[in-house]
């Protein structure tokens, strides 16, 4: 469970550093002085795909948060839906895993 952790705590300080990062560069972005409708244009290409990395991160930090929260509950690595364990295979690649792989794919199927 520790190197879980421990990667899960990792990755949410890089995700919040990104953050603030992205939220800072978009700050100085709005607040230059732009000369014609060319970088007006690729100011807001840059702050439309920032706006769109960082809505991403904001998911991951969260989906991270609520695997910190199960760690601390004693809950994690148990899928959400049919409360079987989650293969440690799985949790490996996707440490905030919510579902194991079978109910991953029931509702994925759900949702399209």
């Amino acid at each position: 469970m520790e190197p879980f952790k421990e990667e899960l705590v990792e990755r949410k300080a890089q995700i919040e550093k990104n953050l603030h990062g992205t939220f800072s560069e978009m700050s100085q972005m709005r607040a230059l002085d732009l000369n014609d409708e060319a970088d007006h244009a690729a100011v807001a290409v840059e702050t439309d795909i920032d706006a769109a990395i960082m809505q991403q991160q904001r998911k991951e930090l969260n989906e991270i948060e609520l695997a910190l929260d199960k760690i601390r509950e004693g809950s994690y690595g148990i899928c959400e839906m049919c409360e079987d364990d989650i293969s440690i295979e799985r949790l490996r690649v996707k440490n905030f895993a919510r579902f194991c792989i079978t109910c991953r794919e029931i509702t994925e199927k759900e949702h399209h």
